[in-house]
């Protein structure tokens, strides 16, 4: 008999998660405790930008014309407890307030819901980024909630998603991971994830502290390899040195590869930087503390960044902000994404208004977002509204709207041609032709 899925947390983890199993052929239930996001999926809406997502979901969804009808969402736990074989916790674990340390109280909560629920043999298997032994205790709190005892068994399989990207990389992910213990539970992964290994994707099997490791260690990596070219940056810009031809230079060699290694104001959203936090509270709970102590210069090299775009701004309008209009193209942390948590282009925004500057927004999906956040700054409905009359422009987000705007056009319109190019993205000989003042983090002033 076919295997059932649910999947508990729809937000922009689980709701990609739901439809792309039910693209995998299973029949699917996604719940959620906020009954108007279950309303919009039922709809057929996400409450997310993701690219391909929301037509991913039409295709699947029960009560749409046309659909498998494979997919379904509910509030109710017990009805996802009678349904599912297979339930996959997809729940946010974000940064707690005042601390480094990762909140666990919605994975807990989600997991005390589901556990009176499992009458029967299932598995239920972890997705959210938690801090390393969180599985070990949640199997034991699992096997003495459930009915079935023993027999609610649990797996840790880690989320590798990139936004933008996320519905690409749950079908087509570059690796699997399995943190199982026993041959049951690395079955019955095995089956849902068929499809996937069939085309190639790599099946690692592992105990759980790899596994929620390899997450963390994945993410932190990453964070020190943007780090590290910004810091290259600071180097080049106190040397007059060329970073963007340093890092093609490194970037040659096959033990470094050139992925992310383009400096800029450095990086955000709702993952890299609370992750790499929470590990560094996480080995200090565990007497490791100094192995992770390069994490806190890696977090403090991607928080100056920031302020280094503020001064940089500050500079090219003549030293304050006081009456000067600054544009702002970029809202999101990062392209092909809506999410502005802790995004360096809204914060670098933000921090140029509380100092006098009149501050006006442009970003292709994430205005909505930002305006919810940052209620006081201008915002525009195009990048043209957004420059005019500025004293300088700031390109903050690399979406490519913004790498194929006309410099010529926006020169006739702003006060000043000055563009502070904050992501390495833009052509510099294109935007100096057509007489603009261009600087860029890490590079020669000319």
């Amino acid at each position: 008999m076919a295997l059932k899925i649910t999947v508990i947390g729809t937000g922009y983890l689980g709701a990609t998660h739901a439809a792309a199993m039910a693209e995998l052929g299973f029949e699917v239930l996604g719940l959620d405790v906020q009954p108007e996001k279950i309303e919009m999926l039922r709809r057929g809406e996400v409450p997310m930008y993701e690219p391909g997502l929301e037509e991913l979901l039409r295709r699947h969804v029960a009560g749409i014309e046309g659909s498998t009808g494979r997919l379904r969402f509910t509030t109710s736990y017990e009805e996802a407890g009678a349904f599912g074989d297979v339930h996959f916790v997809c729940v946010n674990t974000p940064q707690k307030h005042g601390e480094y340390a990762c909140d666990m109280s919605y994975v807990e909560a989600a997991f005390d819901a589901l556990a009176p629920h499992l009458t029967r043999p299932a598995l239920v298997v972890g997705k959210s980024t938690v801090p390393v032994g969180s599985a070990a205790r949640l199997a034991q709190r699992l096997a003495a909630a459930a009915p079935a005892g023993a027999d609610a068994e649990l797996a840790w399989n880690p989320e590798f998603l990139r936004e933008g990207f996320a519905v690409q990389d749950t079908l087509h992910p570059d690796r699997i991971v399995a943190g199982v213990t026993s041959e049951r539970a690395e079955a019955l992964l095995r089956e849902v994830y068929a499809t996937p290994i069939a085309a190639g994707s790599p099946f690692i099997v592992m105990d759980y502290p790899t596994a929620e490791l390899v997450k963390t260690s994945a993410n932190s990596f990453l964070a020190t390899k943007i780090s590290f070219i910004n810091a290259m940056a600071e180097v080049c810009e106190a040397a007059d040195g060329d970073v963007v031809k340093l890092a093609e230079a490194i970037g040659h060699d096959e033990r470094i590869g050139r992925k992310f290694l383009r400096a800029g104001i450095g990086f955000g959203g709702g993952c890299l930087p609370k992750d790499i936090r929470a590990f560094m509270a996480r080995a200090g709970e565990l007497g490791a503390d100094q192995a992770l102590t390069f994490l806190r210069e890696v977090d403090s090299i991607n928080m100056r960044r920031r302020g280094h775009m503020v001064e940089l701004a500050r500079d090219a309008v003549g030293g304050s902000f006081l009456g000067k209009r600054v544009a702002v193209l970029g809202a999101t942390f990062k392209p092909d994404s809506d999410d502005v948590r802790d995004s360096p282009a809204l914060n670098v925004a933000g921090q140029i208004h509380l100092q006098g500057g009149q501050v006006t927004v442009y970003d292709p999906k994430g205005m909505t977002n930002a305006e919810r956040v940052f209620p006081t700054l201008g915002y525009a409905e195009s990048a043209l509204e957004a420059v005019r009359g500025a004293h300088v422009v700031l390109h903050l987000t690399e979406w490519r709207e913004f790498r194929e705007l006309d410099p010529a056009v926006l020169g006739e319109v702003v006060a000043e041609r000055s563009v502070l190019d904050g992501r390495n993205a833009l052509d510099p000989e294109l935007w100096r032709k057509a007489g603009w003042l261009y600087r860029a983090l890490g590079r020669p002033r000319s």
